[in-house]
């Protein structure tokens, strides 16, 4: 079987890096012709392509990119790679997208005789590079069951029901643990107002209730006020909370603390700090 690979980011090289170790037959396309080669050299069976429709020979294609309007630039349209695809080929998409999008590719795929699963990824680069990634998986069961093997063999799958609950339990993750982040920065920013070391702060805090996953994976860079380690780019996590917050618009649902934990991530991106991790929203 011949997959097909978009995408050489942190998250998605991590999955790729799976797969090759595997020793499976995978064609690689990045819009740095760099990074698909060197990727392709990590197994027999990688082999890194120019082109966006040489995707297309493939029975499965799998995404995984930074927005929305790439894969619907990509994929959509006379000359798109859906277009392309052979009928009952299958597409796997697993970046970090708004339900809108994800049902715009599902109902092309469906008008030319594809499969669509929406497969987003629920944690970090380190977590898809050790094949532990959770995948909130979300789509036709038949689809989900074509899917599942291959979605076990790089990550932990769960079927969350439809393709929109599969964007909409993504978005709400980062949702939550970016609003968490901004908490987490102001009372580092207060502690230290009050005369309490970073360091101090930090070890006390991991044994309070006050701990959480952005802690535990920033609660150093905060001590520190150091954000050059970037686990998740702050422009990344600002995307991702202008989607979650406008799919909350979508759905008539109040959201005040999103809002504000919005306003703080477009605050920090307008002072220059976007490639920093997204702990650089708190930085004092």
């Amino acid at each position: 079987m011949l997959i097909a690979f978009w995408g050489a980011g942190l998250m998605g090289s991590g999955l790729l890096r799976n797969l090759l170790r595997q020793g499976r037959d995978v064609l690689i396309f990045s819009r740095d012709f760099t990074k698909a080669r060197k990727l392709a050299a990590l197994g027999p069976g990688g082999q890194a392509v120019q082109s966006l429709h040489d995707l297309a020979k493939a029975e499965i294609v799998i995404s995984c990119v930074a927005r929305p309007e790439y894969l619907k630039a990509a994929f959509l349209g006379k000359d798109g790679l859906y277009a392309l695809m052979r009928k009952g080929s299958l597409h796997i998409e697993c970046s970090t997208i708004d339900p809108q999008s994800a049902l715009q590719l599902a109902r092309a795929c469906q008008e030319l005789g594809l499969d669509y699963v929406q497969a987003t990824l629920g944690k970090t680069p380190a977590m898809a590079e050790k094949a532990q990634e959770p995948i909130f998986a979300g789509g036709e069961s038949a689809s989900l069951d074509r899917a599942w093997p291959l979605l076990c063999a790089i990550g932990k799958p769960l079927r969350v029901g439809s393709i929109e609950a599969s964007c909409a339990a993504k978005l709400l993750s980062n949702l939550i643990g970016m609003t968490n982040l901004c908490v987490l920065a102001e009372g580092f920013r207060l502690g230290c107002k009050l005369g309490l070391e970073p360091k101090t702060l930090l070890n006390v805090l991991m044994d309070t209730g006050a701990r959480s996953f952005q802690m535990e994976n920033r609660g150093t860079m905060l001590a520190e006020n150091d954000y050059h380690d970037v686990k998740f780019r702050l422009a990344l996590a600002l995307k991702d909370m202008l989607l979650g917050c406008q799919m909350a618009k979508d759905s008539n649902c109040l959201t005040p603390l999103f809002n504000e934990a919005l306003q703080k991530f477009q605050k920090a991106e307008a002072e220059g700090l976007g490639d920093l991790d997204c702990a650089a929203v708190g930085q004092r």
